[in-house]
């Protein structure tokens, strides 16, 4: 085995604490990385790889980054999905015999982000927890940046709860080694694909001590295990104070509306589907929030809608009475402007990380309270008079901060400046030493001016060599001999010094460095009687961002003139002149046509046909957006609203597909509806657009109205259904709970134009030729299209057939009329992609013939399980039949 130098191996020692993470080994003003992490290292963050030797033969590979710069290139290393472990120094150069001392003082990992671009000021940074005992699952959702630890139980499968978990987005996962593979398999397509960690927890003592007796007991044998492993986890990388993790806030899945995956992206609650911007998006048209904090509360209301109708109607009450008093409103807003992410001041607070400016931060946010609860007392508004009418302004830890914390402080707590005059006696009695010191300095140098008659004589100083009197090289010679002590040469210049200048140089540095060690240990001891009255302040940041988010609404509402719904306890789904409020949002040169709906117990299905692009999908959103933003409290856009409490909406609309699963868009759209069929209730709302058309057209019908006949009869939800197949109109003669609508076409002089008005009754056509014109397809496809669709229309399946194969033999039964239309004298000749079908009594000739080869192949497509196999298994299997084929010829 290679000797390396002590060094190197106090390194080796140290990165076998942390094979997983990229190690930061901190030497001098650097964080070095040394062999394999050295080599990712440089090329991850394109910095240059050299080496050093380390005792060993070979050169070692080295890499580094200024410790003062490093947290940028750790949050770019942790933006790839890397952990990074810091290794400080931990005992004084100085003092140290041999190699200074030096431990792991943190692992920063994707969840545990403090700092940085990584984190965005309006979204949370979820880890996520997920432990089985039995038949149970539990989760833990932490922020580690704010506090938050949402818990819940769930009596079912892993796919529940990683649905669960899948709302929080989270940037890790923390789990049982037995469930690793199995979790990352079903997060490979999350929009954000999680960091996996396996861990095991024998004794939860630790845990159970930090959340007490009683927090502890209360939870179920699978939350305990999950919520170990959690603590277990950030006490082993962090390695310091988690005391702003205090509460368990314990929820059941039925308390809020469910939304899956599918159904948060086809509404387009967070982000758009086209690019994933947040731009477009529901949360982008809703957070008039002026606070970080703030605008994380609006997200997490968006993400679980409420399911109590009292609840619901608290929120529409603060809403509705800021909506009513712009003033009002805008003292609010204006006062809240001043108020800094006290939730994550926290956080930092109790990392140990906070410095003076986050103190100074905090205060200002602190004295925006009196002036906030003021407001909400004299809204009028019940909610906002109870959010805060017990309110804690922890006006305390104001005067704490006042009294002591410079108003400007540097950015670092090492380098004095941090406390205020008259705060500590001893404190100013070393400034006032220090300064007297200087005043010293300032008085000497006129002397020596003086003195030696140089009046370019100065006195300077540097870290390095202190102070010293600085001349030229020319009036070097006219100092006097004995007194001055040569310091230093420079190309113009020499430095000296006296015994004087030493002597109050060493009493000015002392007083210096004591004075900048006192202010720092004010400073800590500040900070950590803070850290004592932390859940007073989480507890104020929620008041806080509770005002946010209601005033966000109420500027929203009142902007683009929504209606305070009626929240109704009947399946009632009552919409006057509803609007889409993003697409009306971003409508600039026309305005957007509204819509009503009405379902109730003895209409509670909606069979919507027409074109694309006369606006169906566009109105079967708005009905979903409506429900969900009344269901978070919000006002709603349409001129009257009559909502019910839905426990879960469902949506299928568009094409997608999951190559990486292998299933193709239709079988994703059947998994979809799948979905639908096994969870939703009748309090549900589903809504699926173009159903079955990812398939044959009689197959595409049949399953669409199997569908249609389930969701009618055996769970009885509140349902849109759109699609082309204009023969499914039939079905209102039959189920009578469905009504036919269709969206309003106007046709003159050949031209179409959709009015994109909703009315009652089936379409007769899709006007899809007429789309296929707008989209500007070539004038020839367009003329063919029309001449097969009168074939095909017209004369049936013997047309189907010419118009398919331009080299069968004419039928008599077919005219050619309708493909000379444009003016051809013969009818168009369609290539035949499978050669010369060969006639009947060919055909079966050739069928005798190959009977041993064709009877295994058609037992083999038979057999085969077509539905399961992924495009590439398709394609094996068609290899494996033709090959056969050919070993008959042969």
């Amino acid at each position: 085995m290679a000797q390396y130098t002590p060094m190197i191996q106090q390194y080796l020692e140290i990165k076998q604490q942390v094979p997983d993470a990229i190690l930061f080994f901190r030497l001098g003003d650097f964080y070095e990385m040394f062999f394999e992490d050295a080599a990712l290292a440089s090329a991850e963050l394109e910095i240059t790889l050299t080496g050093r030797e380390g005792g060993a033969a070979e050169r070692i590979p080295m890499c580094g980054v200024p410790y003062h710069s490093a947290d940028n290139y750790i949050s770019r290393l942790i933006e790839k999905g890397y952990k990074v472990a810091i290794c400080e120094q931990v005992e004084n150069p100085a003092e140290a015999k041999g190699v200074v001392r030096r431990e792991i003082v943190r692992v920063v990992t994707p969840g545990t982000m403090m700092e940085g671009k990584a984190l965005s000021d309006g979204e949370n940074n979820y880890m996520v927890s997920l432990a089985r005992s039995g038949h149970e699952f539990a989760l833990a959702a932490c922020d580690v940046t704010t506090g938050e630890l949402h818990h819940t139980t769930v009596n079912g499968s892993i796919a529940q709860i990683l649905d669960e978990a899948a709302v929080y987005q989270p940037s890790e996962l923390i789990v049982d080694p037995s469930l690793t593979d199995e979790c990352r398999e079903r997060t490979m397509a999350w929009t954000k694909v999680p960091l996996i960690n396996g861990i095991r927890v024998d004794e939860p003592e630790e845990a159970a001590a930090h959340f007490g007796k009683s927090g502890w007991e209360a939870l179920s044998a699978s939350g305990r295990l999950c919520i170990s492993m959690l603590m277990k986890y950030l006490i082993e990388t962090q390695k310091r104070s988690l005391a702003h993790i205090r509460e368990i806030r314990f929820y059941e899945t039925d308390q809020f509306m469910r939304l899956d995956a599918f159904t948060r992206r086809n509404l387009e609650l967070m982000e758009t589907v086209r690019d994933r911007s947040r731009k477009g998006s529901l949360l982008w048209l809703l957070d008039e929030t002026v606070t970080a904090m703030g605008g994380r509360q609006l997200r997490r209301w968006l993400d679980k809608p409420l399911l109590q109708k009292s609840r619901i109607e608290e929120r529409l009450e603060a809403v509705e009475c800021l909506y009513g008093q712009l003033i009002t409103r805008e003292e609010l807003r204006q006062r809240l402007k001043q108020v800094y992410d006290m939730e994550r001041l926290v956080g930092r607070i109790s990392f140990g990380n906070a410095n003076a400016k986050d103190l100074i931060a905090l205060k200002t946010s602190l004295e925006q309270v009196p002036e906030l609860i003021s407001i909400c007392m004299q809204s009028g508004s019940i909610t906002l008079q109870n959010l805060v009418s017990a309110a804690d302004p922890c006006s305390d830890v104001l005067e704490w901060i006042r009294e002591s914390i410079a108003d400007d402080p540097p950015l670092g707590v090492k380098d004095g400046g941090l406390i205020k005059e008259g705060f500590d006696a001893h404190l100013d009695k070393l400034r006032e030493a220090s300064t007297s010191g200087k005043r010293w300095i300032t008085e000497l140098e006129q002397q020596e001016r003086q003195s030696t008659g140089i009046k370019s004589l100065k006195i300077g100083y540097n870290k390095v060599f202190g102070y010293y009197i600085e001349v030229t090289r020319a009036n070097a010679a006219s100092l006097p001999e004995g007194r001055y002590e040569r310091k230093q040469t420079l190309a113009n210049a020499e430095r000296f010094i006296t015994p004087e200048l030493k002597e109050k140089e060493a009493l000015i540095l002392e007083a210096e460095e004591k004075m900048v060690e006192l202010e720092y240990q004010l400073f800590v001891q500040l900070r950590d009687r803070i850290l004592d009255e932390i859940p007073r302040l989480q507890l104020l940041a929620d008041l806080v961002c509770e005002m946010d988010v209601y005033q966000s609404l109420a500027t929203v509402s009142a902007k683009y003139h929504y209606t305070k719904p009626m929240i109704s306890e009947n399946s009632h789904l009552h919409i006057e002149e509803g609007r889409h409020p993003v697409v009306e949002a971003v409508m600039e040169s026309e305005a957007f046509i509204p819509n009503d709906t009405l379902l109730f117990d003895d209409l509670k299905m909606m069979l919507i046909t027409g074109p694309n692009m006369a606006g169906k999908s566009t109105y079967m959103r708005q009905v979903a957006l409506i429900c969900i933003m009344a269901q978070i409290g919000c006002f709603v856009p349409a001129q009257k609203a009559q909502i019910p409490v839905l426990d879960r909406i469902f949506t299928r609309i568009g094409a997608a597909d999951d190559l990486v699963r292998g299933q193709s868009t239709f079988m994703v759209e059947m998994r979809d509806i799948q979905l639908m069929t096994e969870k939703a209730t009748p309090q549900s709302l589903v809504i699926i657009d173009e159903l079955g058309r990812g398939t044959s057209t009689s197959e595409g019908m049949a399953i669409a109205q199997a569908v249609i006949e389930f969701l009618h009869d055996e769970i009885g939800c509140l349902t849109l259904v759109s699609t082309h197949y204009h023969e499914l109109a039939h079905l209102e003669g039959q189920l009578p709970l469905l009504r036919n609508f269709c969206m309003a076409v106007k046709e003159k002089d050949g031209e179409v134009t959709f009015l994109r008005k909703l009315i009652e009754g089936a379409a007769d056509s899709s006007y899809g030729i007429y789309c296929a014109k707008i989209a500007g397809l070539p004038g020839n496809i367009i003329r063919r299209a029309n001449q097969l669709l009168d074939i095909l229309e017209g004369t049936g399946e013997a047309a189907t057939a010419a118009a398919i194969r331009s080299d069968a033999a004419p039928d008599p039964a077919v005219t050619e009329e309708p493909a000379r239309a444009a003016g051809n004298d013969k009818v168009m000749e369609q290539i035949s992609w499978f050669g010369d079908i060969p006639e009947p009594s060919s055909r079966n000739k050739e069928k005798q013939e190959l009977a041993p080869a064709a009877a295994e192949v058609v037992n083999r497509i038979k057999e085969a399980e077509l539905m399961n196999m992924t495009p590439l298994d398709a394609m094996n299997f068609l290899h494996s039949l033709r090959m056969k084929l050919k070993e008959y010829d042969e």
